[in-house]
């Protein structure tokens, strides 16, 4: 990893405010991972200032486990009294990183999944100032989506399109992927609190990181299946991730369009709503009329509502390519402070 970083010129530029190197934190959520989590930790290199692991109540005592079996001194065990699921475990060693003065935090699963060796792709963004964010995207490579189990593979496929809608990143794909990497002045500017802790959190996160304008790159990256056994199950997600999307959706909407800003965005999905509300109503109601009568319907009442939604339509794209066009291009985190309360330009 060293060797990639500093072939970037990225280990020797020290920290914005140029005193050293940067510092570099890994946290791993740890809960039913004893079988792997130690491989993982071996498998993170040296440029890595510490690790922490966060036993999120886990009923094998991970964090036990990890404090008799590994001799890292870089490792910190956080323990939870109660499960707060994966979001709540990584925004706990978010928040510790962040105080311990971490100027880059990647979170890594303990189940090895991940491969360590990949962490400088997604650190190197964010040292370069190209991004406050960096997720990782196994539907890059196309030869590598085979290697995904077809149920998952389609489930991300819808949860991408959705999220794509509910967060306003529309150039990132793979959303519930647990990769990901984060800037430490921008941990700070997070509503931990109002986050989604479990399975919704990396897409709850992504909203949040919108409402701050926060930069999000995505990096390619191959996931490996091994004997891992995962918890989530769609049957048990399908209408809370429904749900939550919708919610997210009309938030950032709100949010955006209307609490922040008034652009000629805001009124064309205005325009569109009335449109399309009224060409289907207005249609609808004259179709369920004349339906039983036999009788020819007039020429307005099929003209009126047609040309009502044909205009709605062409609104609502109007609105879309205007919110597409205004994903986050400036990085965010150079002209914060850090949790201390010192800028650092």
């Amino acid at each position: 990893m060293s060797e990639l970083l500093a072939a970037q010129g990225l280990l020797g530029q020290g920290r914005p405010g140029g005193e050293g190197r940067p510092r570099i934190a890994v946290v791993i959520p740890s809960y039913k991972v004893r079988a792997h989590v130690l491989d993982v930790v071996r498998s993170i290199g040296p440029e890595v200032a510490v690790i922490y692991c966060v036993d999120d109540a886990c009923p094998e005592s991970s964090g036990d486990f990890i404090e008799q079996n590994c001799t890292d001194p870089r490792v910190k065990v956080i323990r939870h009294a109660v499960n707060q699921g994966v979001g709540g475990a990584t925004l706990t060693g978010y928040r510790q990183a962040a105080a311990d003065g971490a100027d880059v935090i990647v979170k890594i699963d303990g189940d090895g999944q991940m491969d360590p060796a990949l962490l400088p792709l997604f650190v190197a963004p964010i040292l370069r100032g190209e991004a406050d964010y960096c997720k990782g995207n196994r539907f890059w490579e196309l030869s590598e989506i085979r290697q995904m189990p077809w149920l998952r593979r389609i489930g991300n496929l819808g949860l991408s399109f959705m999220a794509k809608a509910s967060t306003g990143y529309w150039d990132i794909f793979d959303p519930t992927n647990g990769y990901t990497a984060i800037h430490g002045r921008v941990v700070a500017r997070l509503p931990a609190e109002a986050i989604s802790k479990r399975y919704f959190f990396e897409t709850d996160l992504l909203f949040r990181l919108g409402t701050i304008r926060a930069v999000v790159v995505d990096v390619p990256m191959d996931a490996k299946y091994g004997d891992e056994v995962s918890n989530l199950k769609v049957s048990d997600v399908l209408f809370e991730f429904a749900y939550k999307h919708a919610r997210n959706l009309f938030k950032r909407i709100a949010y955006k369009y209307y609490l922040r800003d008034l652009s000629i965005a805001s009124l064309e999905l205005v325009v569109a709503v009335l449109l399309l509300a009224f060409g289907v109503s207005y249609g609808g109601w004259h179709w369920w009329q004349l339906a039983g009568s036999g009788q020819a319907a007039p020429v307005g009442t099929v003209v009126l509502p047609a040309l009502a939604i044909i205009s709605g339509i062409q609104f609502l794209l109007a609105f879309l390519g205007f919110d597409i066009a205004s994903v986050p291009r400036r990085p965010i985190h150079p002209y914060l402070v850090d949790i201390k309360g010192k800028a650092r330009t």
